[in-house]
């Protein structure tokens, strides 16, 4: 595990912004209701992002099938953090686990799932540095829809924009126009939990 692992993530004293890519009929529906219903559905996995770029780099600026809308959801702070401690690992990997065994274990009791990705730049290049996606099912995915979420706004015009900018070669434009991302606070156990730097 030599590459940087740390969440960067836009915060305040109680809530995360996280990113999430749907059709119009999910986000049009969420947007108004202020958490997600049907045909939003709860029995699959749904996956939250901190980092904007990484976001865009997935949904392709919004223009992936399916993804086509950008959303940010503000989430608790305590929600967040519980994901995180109910969480597992996506592969194997012997600095966290002591065997195979504890780390199948640990995910067939985990709804949370852990995965740590290249992050990109403006441009939606890889950099060294990983971002942290989060998998929730199961009680997590229930907790996220109905007490986690407490704001959800449509993004979609303003990623559209950025990356207009970025087309145009006006990179300080774009990059004015990003959430401020930074180091998000972890305890030690959290860190050796989800195997964060």
């Amino acid at each position: 595990m030599s590459e940087l692992r740390e969440i960067r993530a836009k915060y305040d004293d109680t809530n995360i912004t996280v990113y999430q890519a749907y059709s119009p009929a999910i986000t049009e529906e969420a947007v108004k209701l202020g958490t997600f219903v049907p045909p939003f559905k709860l029995s699959r996995m749904t996956w939250i992002k901190p980092s904007f770029l990484w976001m865009m780099y997935r949904s392709d600026w919004g223009r992936k099938k399916g993804q086509e809308r950008i959303l940010a959801m503000e989430i608790s702070r305590e929600g967040f953090e519980w994901a995180l401690a109910h969480s597992c690992l996506s592969q194997y990997e012997p600095e966290i686990y002591e065997s195979q065994e504890e780390w199948k274990q640990r995910k067939k009791e985990s709804p949370v799932r852990i995965q740590w990705d290249p992050e990109r730049t403006i441009k939606l290049e890889k950099l060294d540095n990983r971002t942290i996606q989060i998998g929730l099912s199961g009680e997590a995915v229930y907790r996220y829809v109905n007490h986690w979420i407490k704001v959800i706004t449509d993004i979609t015009d303003i990623s559209r924009e950025i990356e207009r900018l970025v087309c145009a070669g006006n990179l300080f434009a774009a990059q004015s126009m990003l959430p401020r991302e930074v180091c998000y606070p972890l305890s030690d156990h959290l860190k050796k939990l989800i195997g964060a730097s």
